[in-house]
């Protein structure tokens, strides 16, 4: 049987479509390229303008923080101090955190957005030691009992806030460190607010009122203070 023969015009239709679907395969990439790139400059844009209200949040709940009891505030700091030790000496409880990780990606698995975000934004073991505090003290209400649990949450926001950052740093692809200075600027600002509204329902002088209007003025001045200088000096 003789072989069926090609036009020489048919083999050049065939190998001009294959160039143009590879050039149309390029150009998809080059623009992906071009708006993930965009995308992480805005990310980069929006990170600098968190950074005043990161120093505001700070300011404000240090503020807030001094009124409650000063057994209170130095067991939270020996909590923090304690998992800054550990991490940099010791041990990095990275397996810890990244059950706790886990854990919410589980409980938020039926939301689909919230599993990626979750478990940045939400300090689980902070959640669940504050939980577990309520419920004693409606049984068990001692000064002994506030030092452990304070201990304890500063511990725990710690652990969170060490490992949150350092995910985020580590992230590959990351143009201008977007991801790192937004990110973690969201989820600290986040955190402060969580830990504040705890504090609020545990302590009578805390009040997560004054901390909230504190933190959106402190971090509204230093944004127009730097503002100015930049854009409105003489």
């Amino acid at each position: 049987m003789a072989k069926k023969e090609f036009s020489k015009e048919n083999l050049d239709i065939k190998k001009e479509g294959k160039r143009g679907f590879e050039a149309s395969e390029k150009n998809a990439y080059k623009v992906t390229g071009l708006s993930s790139k965009a995308f992480s400059v805005i990310k980069f844009i929006f990170g600098l303008c968190l950074l005043p209200f990161v120093y505001g949040v700070t300011v404000s709940f240090l503020g807030e923080f001094s009124v409650i009891d000063i057994s209170a505030q130095n067991h939270f700091w020996y909590g923090l101090i304690s998992l800054l030790i550990v991490y940099l000496f010791i041990w990095e409880p990275a397996i810890v955190y990244a059950s706790g990780h886990k854990l919410l990606e589980i409980m938020f698995s039926f939301i689909r957005p919230l599993v990626r975000v979750a478990p940045y934004l939400i300090p689980v073991y902070s959640l669940v030691i504050f939980l577990c505090y309520l419920a004693v003290s409606l049984i068990f209400r001692h000064t002994v009992l506030i030092n452990y649990f304070m201990f304890l949450f500063g511990l725990s926001i710690g652990l969170h806030l060490i490992f949150g950052a350092k995910s985020l740093r580590t992230k590959k692809e990351d143009l201008l460190k977007s991801n790192y200075i937004f990110g973690f600027s969201f989820v600290y600002i986040t955190n402060i607010i969580l830990v504040a509204f705890c504090l609020n329902i545990i302590f009578d002088r805390f009040s997560f009122v004054n901390f909230c209007n504190n933190a959106f003025q402190s971090g509204g001045e230093f944004f127009y203070g730097i503002f100015r200088q930049l854009f409105l000096a003489n």
